[in-house]
């Protein structure tokens, strides 16, 4: 069961990525081009945003009671979590990072709930966006992150 959650965490980061790029230009080309506020835009917005907070259920089991989890795992007596890299980006910066982007999504979200001018809904939203992806990129493990980070770009693999 752990495996398959780290798995399905690690598939919904590309749904994530996916919907993200997709809410990030609709945002752009509606700011820009100065659209009508559409539906479509409304459900991109809604599934970005629910796909992240399934990922934020799955990864808070996973920090908390996961294989490496902080109420499953035991340091070694006079280790700090703040002195182990692995511990220090699993424990703290992954899930502040994360939870941050998870914000930001949300309140993205939330201009399509706004009764405000359609362009200010597309700029806010973009920025919103903007600041999520950013701050995914920053917190994701990426394979490039080295040996102790580092994880594969698909489950699995």
């Amino acid at each position: 069961m752990q495996t398959g959650f780290v798995h399905l965490h690690n598939l919904l980061r590309w749904v994530i990525v996916v919907l993200l790029l997709i809410s990030l230009v609709k945002a752009y080309t509606g700011w820009t081009s100065k659209k009508v506020f559409a539906a479509g835009d409304k459900k991109t917005w809604l599934f970005t945003m629910i796909a992240s907070h399934i990922t934020l259920l799955l990864g808070l089991y996973q920090v908390a009671l996961g294989r490496y989890g902080i109420f499953t795992t035991t340091l070694p007596e006079g280790t700090s979590f703040m002195k182990d890299k692995f511990y220090r980006f699993f424990w703290m910066e992954h899930p502040i990072t994360m939870i941050g982007a998870i914000l930001f999504i949300t309140l993205a979200h939330g201009m399509a709930k706004k009764s405000v001018a359609d362009e200010v809904k597309y700029k806010k939203a973009f920025y919103f966006f903007l600041i999520a992806a950013l701050l995914l990129l920053a917190g994701v493990p990426w394979p490039f992150r080295g040996e102790i980070i580092g994880r594969p770009l698909f489950p699995g693999a």
